[in-house]
């Protein structure tokens, strides 16, 4: 079997967003990545971004979506949810499961209450329902570091609050190294992708979401706190929650059985 796997892009009024997509199957999955994306988009990547959903590719057709390109000043998580509704219209895709990991959850839980229609089943991964302390923080952090250029110190930082004890163990030498080759041109970008979060706040509408989701967290989360995942738990009806209670912010790429639980969510549980 073919994966058919694409890069392509959208255009949306004056400016356009980045997709990759992959697999020939009759159901969509929808993927929106998180504050990574602001750094470095998806353009290019389909192949590699593929390979954790080799379980997916018969049964479903993957779209990983970018944030737009030209975002104007103060663009807020609710707006980047109307787009990206916009973009998987143009795309001819009128409803889809959806994966937002981190701020991408951000940007699900909008689509699901704003575009009920469009949601067939939600999954939120290592994500808040508003930007709580713990993410107010971290996000101010990353931001100073962005502003002057210290991109070392923001890809460390950014390891350090997002793996396991483990993992850092094993790879902490690596990040230094990495940061050499990541560095992006700009850090606008990345900026208002960053402010977004710092705006976000969904609790009072949570009740609305009338799909099933499953909520995904680590158990020790330094970028979004303990305690997000049981409020999105709390707040949204119909929903499960999983704890990876070793891991963090990075459970979804920590967690081996990650990817086979989103699988089995979408594509077995129908309770």
């Amino acid at each position: 079997m073919r994966k058919k796997i694409k890069n392509g892009t959208v255009v949306l009024d004056n400016t356009d967003l980045y997709y990759a997509s992959f697999g020939s199957g009759s159901k969509t999955l929808v993927v929106l990545p998180g504050l990574s994306d602001g750094l470095a988009t998806v353009r290019g990547k389909a192949w590699i971004l593929s390979l954790p959903y080799r379980k997916y590719l018969k049964e479903y057709t993957v779209y990983m979506f970018s944030r737009k390109n030209n975002m104007p000043e103060g663009y807020t998580i609710r707006e980047m949810a109307q787009d990206q509704v916009r973009a998987m219209k143009k795309l001819g895709i009128q409803s889809a499961c959806i994966l937002g990991v981190s701020q991408g959850g951000m940007i699900a839980q909008y689509i699901a209450i704003d575009h009920p229609e469009m949601t067939e089943k939600l999954v939120l991964a290592v994500t808040a329902p508003y930007a709580n302390k713990v993410v107010s923080q971290a996000v101010s952090t990353w931001i100073k570091m962005a502003e002057r250029s210290d991109h070392t110190a923001l890809m460390i930082d950014t390891a350090e609050k997002m793996y396991s004890q483990a993992y850092l163990h094993r790879n902490r030498k690596l990040f230094r190294l990495l940061a050499g080759f990541t560095k992006p041109k700009s850090y606008e970008r990345f900026l208002k992708n960053a402010y977004a979060i710092l705006g976000f706040d969904a609790r009072k509408e949570l009740s609305q979401i009338s799909c099933p989701t499953l909520v995904i967290a680590g158990g020790n989360d330094l970028t979004v706190g303990n305690k997000a995942h049981y409020e999105l738990k709390h707040r949204i009806p119909d929903c499960k929650l999983y704890i990876y209670k070793k891991l963090g912010h990075g459970a979804f790429e920590e967690g081996r059985d990650f990817y086979d639980r989103v699988f089995h969510f979408l594509s077995k549980d129908r309770s």
